[in-house]
């Protein structure tokens, strides 16, 4: 078992992470701060956290003997993605490998069903949603949900490609053929008024604490911006708080998650999904708060005393997405236009490729006020411009 309590200079303790993106590159930039060394796991040669960490194993995230050779090389097992293989995690952790969160923790939740299942047999409150079985079947459903409907994806979806906004009986057709073969479920729609994350933290010993509470806008299903502190009632914080420190507690989970939600009209809150990992929706911790959600994750994995987050600033962060019309290598152009807003921090991630919609990057700004912040952000945001070096325009 690792020794957390002791930071050795000759056998630093190694923290594995199965992904190597961008979440990846931000655990290893903490964890090299207390001199601790990162192996990652990831199919990508030269992935954002390979440019940071001690070692790469270039592997699928599913490849059951490239996750024991990282157990091998490791303290302690955690994972930036959900693409883990859960059943390779189980069988090491059944020979006392630490694995945080635990792997029934990632089974759990990387079935969007058996997610939404396990959180409404604990009280958690969800959306009312139910299993597809036949086109036939999601019509019947569709009549009692009614319009819109959400059909999602029960596996192996994210930034929105898991989803399908059924707006009317002539699209369910055209919804089911768009997860042919896959197994789906479909939402009640939520007609929200605003969506919130929180990231929750819990360590082993199950001291649990919450980050503020964060508002974030999509487009396209992806999240676009997040806005902290979320402009909401104190009574709907509360809330909020209460039900994402009650799912962390039933899930039993060791590291941080982010619970996203959903703020109904009548100030009620509602998980919409999961992620057992940082969270793009807590980047704006890095500058806002008294401790990163990326050192809290490790405190978290290695059973370390959590620190209890403050805001030092109001802030907003906006993401950098690949162009919808090219894909290929590219620059980012503006900087010095960027940098010279006040409060403004970017980040550019390292990705070698574009492609629409990928995330590369993002800004992060502070001010005296959200709206101040969210200015700076935007603003900095309109500076970038993503040049194409070497692709096809589409």
């Amino acid at each position: 078992m690792v020794n957390s309590d002791l930071v050795a200079m000759d056998r630093p303790i190694c923290v594995g992470i199965i992904g190597g993106g961008q979440l990846g590159k931000m655990i290893a930039h903490e964890a090299r701060r207390m001199s601790l060394k990162i192996v990652v796991l990831d199919p990508t040669e030269g992935c954002p956290a390979a440019k940071i960490a001690d070692e790469q194993i270039v592997a699928d995230f599913k490849d059951e003997s490239a996750i024991i050779k990282l157990a091998d090389k490791c303290d302690v097992l955690t994972y930036e993605i959900e693409l883990a293989n859960s059943s390779a995690l189980k069988e090491l952790e059944l020979k006392n490998y630490p694995i945080r969160p635990a792997p029934e923790t990632l089974r759990i939740i990387q079935n969007k069903y058996r997610q939404k299942s396990f959180l409404k047999k604990h009280k958690i409150a969800v959306p009312d949603f139910e299993l597809v079985r036949s086109e036939e079947h999601l019509h019947e459903l569709c009549s009692k949900f009614g319009f819109p409907a959400m059909l999602k994806a029960c596996e192996d979806s994210y930034d929105g490609r898991g989803n399908f906004l059924i707006t009317s009986k002539g699209k369910v057709h055209e919804a089911f053929d768009y997860f042919a073969g896959r197994e789906c479920m479909l939402e009640k729609y939520v007609p929200f008024t605003k969506e919130i994350s929180i990231m929750v933290a819990r360590n082993p010993s199950g001291q649990i604490e919450s980050f503020p509470v964060a508002e974030n806008i999509h487009k396209n299903s992806i999240l676009d911006t997040t806005i902290a502190p979320a402009r909401i009632s104190r009574k709907v914080e509360l809330k909020a708080k209460r039900l994402a420190e009650k799912t962390m507690e039933v899930l039993h989970g060791a590291g941080i998650f982010g619970i996203e939600m959903f703020v109904t009209k009548g100030g009620d809150v509602l998980v919409n999904e999961i992620a057992p990992r940082p969270h793009n929706s807590g980047h704006y911790t890095n500058e806002a708060c008294s401790v990163s959600q990326f050192e809290q994750h490790l405190r978290a994995v290695l059973d370390l005393p959590l620190s209890r987050p403050e805001l030092l600033a109001p802030a907003a962060m906006v993401n950098i997405l690949g162009n919808e019309n090219f894909s290929g290598s590219y620059a980012v152009k503006g900087l010095k236009k960027l940098l010279a807003v006040p409060g403004v921090k970017l980040y550019v991630y390292g990705k070698k490729t574009s492609k629409p919609r990928r995330k590369l990057g993002h800004i992060t700004a502070t001010g005296k006020t959200a709206k101040e912040a969210l200015a700076r952000a935007t603003r900095a945001r309109r500076m970038v411009e993503l040049v194409p070096t070497n692709g096809e325009v589409n």
